[in-house]
């Protein structure tokens, strides 16, 4: 249903707003999404066909934001061609990976049209909330990287070749950057470390909370009255990314210099994926094309023996198991198998702990922490109260797993 939506309003745009400049990339952007998600050759052909027109393979970009989107199309198109997926369009999709490319070369400092970097080597766009490119050029830096990874290759840039591993760590460091890593030890992620601003441009935050004063603040009181304090924001608007530092490391924290303490959702949504793909490390199964896993290694079948733990939870036992095959693809003549599984606790306690046996997989698993040989909750879950349910997935080229429960706490 959201895909036919989708496609309704791309027709819609395609068709009656064409002609508008400001938003040729987005039909490109949202073309290229829509063949990820529905392998429809029409947005194929539709990225093939308008490349040029569009600006697509034009446009040699030094910054990727929510309203300049050529450097995010070109490096998805690039994806496609390398994981075999750009049809009777190759050459085309080359001149739009060429622009990714560009993109990731100037970033580095290794292009032709280099990106400006503060002296502490912060990526500078502009002085007005300066992290959303930062954030956002780091995000496209990851995930290139990895499309790198899977195809074998190595980014060209003018100064020479530079390893996939690079884009990595200098998306890395702009992360570091924000969280502290700077000459003025400040986290520019309110709420995260020793020194971070106090004086955020936000409504909310900088507006004491109703449960502390119930007085009725009206919209210009609360201009007069709080937005020009100087105090400390009585609400912690923890995680928000603010705008950061100008092209020479140095901030004001305070709350009427919007262009550095604003924050804004478009910095902290790039910079989301971006921490999860850090946290993920350089195992070979975090990379974003089709996973090539290895063969599970024959062993020798043992005698048959009584099993222990039942491969099917009883209905009537506290904790359901249930597993689902979502999707499936061939790779090279080989089948992958994508399996949802989950975990519920249908007892009327909270759960507190619960250890899960998992044999016969062949592959990476997300969503469990694993402690020897047994997987718990992941990090993010401490508990699971009555009724509710946690998820983790699996690929490999078998049959579902075994699960069970091995042990578990209900308090």
């Amino acid at each position: 249903m959201c895909i036919s939506y989708v496609r309704n309003i791309f027709e819609f745009f395609f068709f009656w707003v064409r002609a508008h400049a400001k938003i040729q990339d987005e039909l490109l952007w949202a073309a290229a999404w829509l063949y990820k998600a529905t392998n429809n050759q029409y947005y194929l052909s539709y990225l093939g066909n308008n490349g040029g027109s569009l600006g697509g393979t034009g446009w040699a970009m030094t910054e990727f934001g929510w309203d300049v989107k050529y450097a995010g199309v070109q490096t998805l198109v690039a994806k496609f061609l390398m994981g075999g997926k750009a049809g009777n369009y190759a050459s085309v999709f080359g001149e739009y990976q060429q622009k990714a490319e560009f993109f990731m070369c100037s970033c580095l400092g290794k292009g032709g049209g280099n990106v400006q970097k503060t002296p502490g080597g912060l990526i500078f766009r502009q002085r007005w909330n300066n992290l959303q490119f930062v954030t956002s050029a780091s995000f496209l830096l990851s995930v290139y990287s990895d499309y790198l990874t899977s195809a074998g290759k190595t980014l060209n840039c003018q100064s020479g070749r530079v390893a996939p591993s690079e884009l990595l760590s200098f998306a890395k460091s702009q992360v570091d950057y924000i969280l502290g890593d700077n000459p003025r030890a400040t986290s520019y992620m309110v709420g995260y470390g020793s020194n971070y601003p106090q004086q955020v441009h936000h409504r909310a935050s900088s507006i004491v909370s109703v449960k502390v004063n119930p007085s009725f603040v009206t919209c210009r009181g609360g201009y007069a009255t709080w937005y020009s304090r100087k105090a400390s924001d009585p609400n912690l608007l923890t995680g928000a990314v603010v705008g950061g530092p100008d092209a020479y490391d140095n901030f004001a924290d305070e709350r009427d210099n919007y262009e550095q303490t604003e924050p804004a959702t478009y910095n902290n949504a790039p910079l989301l994926g971006l921490l999860a793909r850090l946290h993920g490390g350089h195992s070979g199964y975090n990379q974003l094309l089709p996973v090539v896993l290895p063969m599970p290694k024959a062993q020798p079948k043992p005698a048959p023996e009584t099993k222990t733990a039942p491969a099917q939870v009883p209905s009537s036992a506290p904790i359901s198991i249930e597993q689902k095959m979502t999707t499936s693809w061939n790779d090279k003549g080989k089948t992958f198998y994508r399996y949802s599984t989950t975990v519920t606790n249908k007892s009327p306690k909270t759960l507190k702990s619960i250890n899960l046996s998992i044999s016969k997989l062949y592959g990476p698993l997300w969503g469990l922490t694993k402690s020897g040989d047994s997987y718990g909750f992941p990090a993010w879950i401490n508990s699971l109260p009555a009724g509710k349910s946690l998820e983790f997935v699996y690929i490999h080229s078998a049959s579902q797993a075994d699960v069970s429960v091995s042990s578990y706490n209900l308090e």
